[in-house]
């Protein structure tokens, strides 16, 4: 990665998805184009400010970039430890997971007729520029865990809410929901508009 992040990446891709919504509210559009505009975004792995990149030995971290003004949507980055994972969990929300660096893997998890949790397919592996999608409509809970046990790999969520602020629940094996809302791991966010940086007073 260069010294100086490509923040410029990540001010455009807000913009373009804060048009998108503005002109597509519907979560079909939003998931189809909206996929197009991460995976632009995670082809680069040169923007990511180093202190959103951190890893916690302790637990995966989810760093917040960027929540738009009326809550509409919030673009995050999670950094996982060697070996950690989430717990089985949902969002509530739309959402886009694009891998932007190491890898990951997702297991989908659906209700038997008994209301159990049983997995859905098979477990996916998420590589660098891949973009997956999750939402109430098309399937919300999933279990995310690392897939290197020697390395940090990062992926980049857009949720369709201030995700972090947004009651969800984990899930128990027997299909229980434990509430939780999830917050975030900084305190504050990169600054993405300071353009001094990129045009430099002549």
């Amino acid at each position: 990665m260069s010294q100086t992040p490509r923040l410029e990446r990540l001010r455009h891709f807000i913009g373009e998805l804060s048009d998108l919504l503005d002109r597509h509210p519907d979560e079909a559009t939003l998931l189809d184009q909206g996929h197009t505009l991460l995976h632009s975004l995670v082809a680069h792995d040169d923007w990511l400010p180093e202190a959103l990149a951190q890893p916690d030995p302790a637990r995966y971290q989810q760093y917040l970039l960027h929540c738009d003004s009326r809550q509409r949507f919030s673009v995050v980055s999670f950094v996982w430890g060697p070996g950690q994972s989430t717990p089985i969990h949902d969002h509530r929300v739309w959402g886009l997971i694009g891998m932007l660096r190491g890898a990951e893997y997702a297991q989908g998890f659906t209700r038997d007729a008994h209301g159990a949790l049983v997995a859905q397919g098979e477990r996916l592996r998420i590589d660098p520029g891949h973009v997956e999608a999750v939402s109430p409509r098309i399937g919300d809970i999933h279990q995310v865990s690392n897939a290197f046990d020697d390395r940090v790999s990062i992926s980049i969520h857009v949720y369709g809410a201030n995700i972090g602020a947004v009651s969800r629940a984990v899930y128990l094996p027997d299909g229980s929901e434990k509430p939780f809302i999830s917050g975030y791991s900084n305190s504050s966010l990169p600054n993405i508009w300071d353009l001094s940086k990129e045009n430099p007073a002549p």
